[in-house]
């Protein structure tokens, strides 16, 4: 399967050009109605919409930018997926519905996964299609990610599934979800697991959403009771899924976050918009966390450039990126409101309306938690790169 969109632009400044030029003539209608909307604690605005915008990027190729073109992507350079991203915020685009299936399970399997697998599964991707979301986290394997209890057997050519995992973003709307569960019995910790790729619509899955501070329902518990998946949706080799589970995370903590970093930008230019409104900006103390948030946003896309630089899958040093953005996200959250003063406190209406910059301010403090938390990244970047002693 290859690409069968035009040849991209060579020069960086006809690519811009061309983005410029295509997100001004497609953000228009409902698209620019939204403004960027739907993004972190603010997931369920425009979701049809946005599911929309999603083929509309997908029959223009502007899904899969940076995959090889071998495989459907436009093989776009380090240089030209920045350009994208930065057009992109610029253009106020609608938030984006696939993040687990564009930028984790397709690199994964294109570098792990059968000819079969990828073809069975890029295409629908690639389309906007098909969405899909992350059984990882289970009530007591979160950050602790080795201690999965789901188990899976093989059953002839089918595997079924038994367990419960949680914190499941967009299972609710979901077409297949990849897992790690155990499938060797009697293994313990990190021996003995297996991805597994498994569809979501049938009757052996049951999801429950899980209503959030924010009053969005982003996240679910996801219970698989005897869910099955043919035995082909294997990514890797039985028994070897701890790997892929980890290299699947070096994309999250690496390239991806460049696509993260879209919705970034655009809260950092409504605080300093905030800031001039609430007559802060002159503040001395206020003008010092802006700007600290400012660098730190520079930094966090030097490290994201280094990780798409870098050959190869990226190894446990991506943990910096997950530290480093989980902690400025959380502090951008608690700015805002600093910023706001006592306004930061009063709702949008009642019973329980919440303004955007205080939904930003509760769905951040979960950023130094879910996908690892603070600590667990600090002792991976102690153990795994600076050689520490556990």
């Amino acid at each position: 399967m290859t690409s069968t969109h035009a040849p991209l632009p060579r020069d960086d400044n006809e690519f811009r050009k061309l983005v410029r030029t295509w997100l001004h003539d497609n953000v228009i209608g409902d698209f620019a109605a939204l403004r960027g909307r739907g993004g972190p604690g603010d997931e369920d605005i425009g979701f049809e919409i946005r599911l929309q915008w999603e083929k509309v990027l997908g029959q223009a190729g502007w899904i899969g930018l940076g995959w090889p073109i071998e495989h459907g992507g436009r093989g776009a350079t380090v240089n030209q997926q920045i350009i994208w991203a930065e057009e992109y915020v610029r253009a106020e685009a609608p938030a984006r519905t696939n993040h687990m299936g564009e930028n984790l399970l397709a690199p994964t399997i294109i570098e792990y996964g059968t000819q079969e697998q990828c073809d069975l599964f890029l295409p629908g991707i690639l389309r906007g299609e098909e969405r899909w979301c992350q059984g990882y986290s289970e009530p007591n394997a979160g950050s602790d990610l080795a201690n999965v209890q789901t188990k899976a057997h093989l059953d002839g050519n089918e595997w079924i599934i038994n367990g419960q995992k949680v914190w499941t973003s967009l299972a609710h709307v979901s077409h297949w979800c990849f897992i790690v569960a155990r499938t060797e019995p009697g293994s313990q910790r990190h021996a003995g697991l297996t991805f597994l790729l498994v569809p979501m619509d049938q009757s052996g899955v049951e999801v429950r959403p899980i209503l959030q501070l924010t009053k969005g329902g982003e996240f679910n518990e996801t219970f698989f009771t005897d869910a099955r998946t043919p035995a082909e949706m294997v990514v890797g080799t039985p028994g070897n899924g701890w790997g892929i589970a980890m290299a699947l995370l070096g994309y999250e903590r690496g390239i991806s976050t460049l696509a993260q970093q879209v919705g970034f930008e655009r809260e950092l230019e409504s605080t300093i918009q905030l800031a001039r409104d609430f007559a802060k900006i002159g503040d001395p103390v206020v003008r010092q966390k802006l700007i600290k948030a400012y660098i730190g946003l520079r930094l966090l896309k030097l490290n994201a450039l280094r990780s798409m630089s870098a050959k190869g899958v990226p190894g446990p040093e991506a943990s910096i990126s997950k530290l480093f953005w989980g902690t400025w996200h959380r502090d951008l959250g608690e700015l805002m409101i600093d910023i706001m003063g006592p306004t930061g406190l009063i709702g949008e209406g009642f019973p329980y309306e919440l303004t955007l910059e205080q939904k930003l301010f509760l769905f951040t403090r979960s950023d130094t938690i879910y996908g690892g938390s603070n600590e667990i990244q600090r002792n991976v970047l102690g153990e795994r790169v600076l050689g520490l002693p556990r």
